[in-house]
């Protein structure tokens, strides 16, 4: 098998589902990104409570029938909350991934693709922005650009994006070397044809797997940022900022911490089974 048979065997569709269904992590992934996406879409036509109606005289109630996961500080339904907030989470998490590749891949090939100074300049830039700790940098541009759930993503995005330079990078230049893009330069084929047909599609697949585990990231970052005030503001419902109030009535009211901490580590840990289970499907080498 040559090179670039090689290459493109792993976007083989029935060998992709095959491999995806016999793995039971990534299968398990699915089924927990699914419900979870299921409730932030379905959030509007769910039977429950707004997720800023109060009830004065159910301060703080324990989980019951009335309210099956308890209600907050102000009497507000905490699996409504809890409903709605998905939608926060993951808007946050999939819009932040896709500023980071829409961003950081175009200059990431742009980089491998020329070489020379452009890539010298590029590489430099990334390296500035690496030197800083993703989270670090995402609370200082999030404090920059000021408190509110677009300017989160637009800070974790920005953030996120040196991750997909170098990796779009490492990846257009592993491509470069194959024989098959030698023989396309070889009869002319132009820039923009040599990187449509066989450089992007070659470099896809990683960039699909980084960005499905980006995503679980992106999503801590999200809960961080809004615990800190930074992101979703109240009193629309977001998991971080629910853990923000909750840790002031622990004692009181455990439940107000319990469920959105359960949450966000459920849809992190579906991301990343489902992020390695495309890795092992998408994998050149495991024919």
């Amino acid at each position: 098998m040559t090179d670039a048979n090689a290459t493109l065997a792993p976007r083989t569709p029935s060998r992709f589902w095959r491999k995806m269904r016999a793995s039971k992590s990534a299968s398990l992934g699915a089924v927990i990104v699914a419900f979870f996406v299921f409730i932030a879409l379905a959030a509007p036509i769910l039977p429950v409570p707004g997720p800023t109606e109060t009830d004065w005289g159910a301060v703080r109630k324990a989980p019951s029938a009335a309210h099956l996961f308890g209600t907050d500080e102000i009497g507000r339904d905490v699996l409504s909350r809890m409903i709605w907030g998905a939608q926060a989470s993951l808007l946050a998490g999939v819009v932040s991934v896709l500023i980071a590749v829409a961003l950081g891949v175009p200059l990431g090939m742009l980089s491998g693709y020329l070489r020379g100074w452009t890539d010298a300049v590029i590489s430099r830039f990334t390296e500035a922005l690496l030197a800083a700790p993703f989270l670090i940098l995402a609370i200082a541009l999030a404090a920059f650009l000021g408190p509110s759930l677009s300017n989160a993503m637009i800070a974790i995005g920005l953030s996120a994006m040196p991750l997909f330079i170098r990796l779009a990078r490492a990846q257009t230049m592993s491509v470069m070397t194959e024989d098959y893009v030698e023989s396309a330069r070889a009869i002319g084929l132009g820039h923009f044809s040599l990187i449509r047909k066989y450089i992007l599609p070659n470099i896809f697949p990683p960039i699909l797997v980084q960005s499905t585990l980006t995503i679980a990231t992106a999503i801590i970052a999200e809960a961080s940022l809004s615990f800190l005030g930074l992101g979703q503001q109240p009193p629309a419902p977001s998991w971080g900022s629910m853990l923000n109030v909750a840790k002031n009535f622990l004692e009181q009211a455990h439940w107000m911490a319990m469920w959105p901490g359960i949450a966000i580590f459920l849809v992190v840990l579906g991301f990343n089974l489902l992020g390695d289970g495309l890795r092992d499907a998408l994998d050149p080498r495991d024919l």
